[in-house]
């Protein structure tokens, strides 16, 4: 039964003292209100209620400064482990004192804690910290050397559920450690995953909690217990941010996205200007919708009658895309206000990025007053294929396909066309976030997770405006439909250390690595790994299974396709006996079965067609991985048309597994490789790696997704 009331009365009364950390006293008495076990403790006054407090509790015991000036006791000389008899109690007392003014003149000191000694066990850290863009954190990791020079730790947004707690035991490098090692006894995880689970309750429930270390914690095989607990407070938190409901959201994206009339702001019939761009990519993209050209002096803009201001025209306006000097955004956004314009996009640039925040301010609040969305500033618009719509400057894209990208990057967001247009992967949408001054990656999660042209979402991005946001909306939709993140910036220093151990570790990048982890979130680590995501994903099918095997025509290509599966998490089957011999009956003897099944280089085509069929019609192989080696038995082009031949027999007979296919040879295997993917195997001339990664991304999803 949590204790509120005790938590409330210890936080109440160190701000009304103006303090900023609590003492340990006070911190075991939250986590007593939390069910957080710590040990025996007392405080003394002076050096004989020490040895009373000491001799009660049974020697050894742990002797630490109490004062609310110093947080870093060991530094300040403060504590002293292993005090074996009453004689040595007093003599700690008084030279932890002395310590304590020597290190602090003016520290105001309430005594000294007199702690229960703990042995044995393994030391870990549980903690918990704040993020500017997640919020609260909890962390887990080992202690001692382990946590300090690897930083072998790992976070879970707050409030953790028990399976979070859990799966941080095993989300650590250290892992094994926890299970018992050289004959060591296994730690009660039990016992852990509830502290995980109580920290995390502890700090969701009192934001002014910033930051909390319990370390060391002693963990056995019948419990876990904290030695110590430091806990840091910040009364001043930061107002949320004003987030509109699921289905405000959802309305206004889809009028943004899927507009009957569009407006453009700054139309031009000036070949060069980005105005004339953006209306003649609407017209000759197809766009099926009302265009409404809006300049302050012309009467006809390309065959379009033009307005003065969006309030001169009669209909309704969906979207309004803006290709004006930042200067006189606000003005014009004010009036989209007024006319009841949903959706702003903001292609200019002159912003926040450009050192005018005060610009990006204004809009922001005008936004607001208003109900408009804005998409922007600083963007090159966006595409949705479905309605034809090319909001943008960029060149008009019409292959149409059911993935859909963002980007928060200009320079990305063209890398993106190109790769789409020259891959001829179809997209439902290509969309510019910019500076996010409003619409953000979560908006964008919650339209597409009901877009029913969509089945992928891929994004790119360099900071979570509002990360917690995000992981919510990711969680949810990724149960439904892939969610590929690119996260820019994942080598720098990440977010300004926090004062705590625990905060010290937070890496501003592990942060991210973990909260996608906990929402779904397939991690692409490269743009080019991103881009071949958001192709290959949709086209493979979901396995149902996790047993992968490589057949392969080159055993080098096997090793490098071996070593790939274990780089993607991906399963090599443990070949069976009766299977391992069907597969030896279709290979010549210098060959190998096993897995991977070298078919070896010199084999006519129907090799390679035998032993993929049985791959296929076995129930208990569930994805295959294809070596292919260039040779003049089996030419590229032959390879492939029979490969997709083999497919396609079995799709009629209702058996699809997931297939990929890495292709080595002269530059005829690029043709081949395109062939094969365009028929439904991701396929990949010169790599190893791509097809592996192509399929070990999928089943990361499937696995998220509980469809495995």
């Amino acid at each position: 039964m949590l204790d509120r009331t005790a938590v409330r009365n210890v936080l109440d009364k160190v701000k009304a003292e103006g303090r900023q950390a609590l003492t340990a006293p006070e911190g075991k008495l939250l986590c007593d209100a939390y069910g957080i076990k710590v040990p025996q403790e007392g405080v003394a006054g002076n050096a004989e209620e020490a040895v009373k407090l000491a001799s009660g509790m049974g020697f050894p015991v742990v002797m630490k400064i109490v004062s609310p000036n110093i947080l870093h006791k060991t530094e300040a000389g403060g504590v002293l482990v292993g005090v074996k008899s009453a004689e040595e109690a007093r003599a700690a007392y008084d030279k932890i004192i002395a310590n304590a003014k020597a290190y602090k003149a003016n520290a105001q000191i309430t005594g000294v804690q007199v702690q229960q000694m703990l042995a044995g066990g393994q030391e870990v850290i549980i903690g918990a910290v704040t993020d500017g863009s997640f919020g609260k954190l909890v962390a887990f990791g080992l202690g001692g050397v382990l946590v300090e020079v690897l930083k072998d730790i790992t976070f879970r947004l707050a409030p953790a559920t028990r399976d979070d707690a859990l799966s941080m035991l095993d989300g650590i490098q250290a892992a094994e450690m926890l299970k018992g090692v050289r004959g060591g006894d296994p730690v009660d995880r039990d016992a852990l995953a509830d502290m995980i689970v109580s920290v995390s309750q502890l700090v969701n429930d009192y934001p002014e909690i910033s930051e909390l270390d319990l370390n060391p914690v002693f963990a056995t095989k019948s419990g876990a217990i904290a030695a110590d607990v430091r806990i840091v407070v910040d009364y001043n938190q930061p107002a949320p941010r004003p987030r509109p409901s699921q289905g405000d959201i959802v309305k206004a994206m889809n009028r943004i996205m899927r507009p009957k009339a569009v407006a453009v702001i700054g139309a031009s019939a000036e070949d060069g200007k980005i105005g004339n761009s953006v209306m003649k990519n609407l017209i000759n993209g197809g766009y099926k919708g009302e265009i409404y050209p809006i300049h302050p002096k012309a009467d006809e803009i390309l065959g379009y009658k033009a307005y003065r201001s969006v309030k001169d025209v009669a209909g309704a306006i969906d979207t309004a895309i803006f290709a004006i000097p930042a200067k006189f955004v606000a003005g014009a956004l004010t009036e989209c206000g007024e006319k009841g314009i949903p959706g702003a996009v903001l292609i200019p640039s002159g912003f926040a990025e450009a050192g005018a925040p005060e610009l990006q301010e204004e809009i922001v609040q005008i936004g607001r007053k208003y109900n408009v969305r804005l998409m922007g500033p600083n963007i090159y618009g966006f595409y949705y294929t479905p309605a034809n719509l090319c909001a943008t400057f960029c060149t008009a894209y019409d292959v149409k396909g059911s993935a859909a990208l963002s980007s928060q990057s200009g320079g990305i967001g063209m890398a993106i066309i190109g790769f789409s247009r020259s891959a001829k992967m179809g997209v439902s949408a290509i969309v510019g976030l910019g500076n996010k001054s409003d619409i953000d990656e979560d908006d964008l999660l919650a339209f597409f997770e009901q877009d029913e042209h969509t089945s992928i979402i891929a994004q790119h991005c360099e900071d979570l405006k509002d990360g917690r946001a995000f992981a919510e909306a990711a969680k949810r939709v990724s149960k439904k439909k892939p969610v590929v993140v690119l996260k820019a910036g994942r080598t720098s220093a990440g977010a300004k250390a926090a004062s705590s151990h625990t905060g010290a570790l937070a890496g501003n990048d592990k942060i991210y690595e973990d909260v996608f982890k906990q929402s779904g979130v397939i991690r692409a680590r490269s743009l080019r790994q991103l881009l071949e995501f958001a192709r290959g994903i949709p086209v493979l099918p979901t396995p149902k299974g996790e047993n992968v095997v490589i057949i392969t025509g080159a055993g080098g290509s096997g090793v490098l396709l071996s070593d790939s599966c274990v780089d993607n998490g991906l399963s090599l089957m443990s070949m069976p006996a009766d299977l391992d011999t069907a597969f030896r009956k279709f290979i010549p003897p210098f060959g190998a079965a096993g897995n991977p099944v070298d078919i070896t280089g010199g084999e006519p085509p129907q090799t390679y067609k035998n032993t993929v069929k049985l791959g296929l019609e076995d129930d208990r192989i569930h994805a295959l991985i294809l070596g292919y080696w260039h040779t003049i038995v089996t030419p590229p082009m032959v390879f492939a048309k029979l490969m997709v031949e083999v497919k396609q027999e079995m799709a009629a007979k209702g058996i699809e597994k997931p297939m990929v296919a890495s292709l080595a040879g002269d530059v005829e295997v690029e043709e081949a490789a395109e062939y094969l993917y365009q028929h439904g195997i991701p396929a990949y001339a010169y790599s190893t790696e791509l097809p592996v990664e192509v399929l070990g991304a999928k089943y990361k999803w499937a696995r998220g997704a509980g469809l495995l």
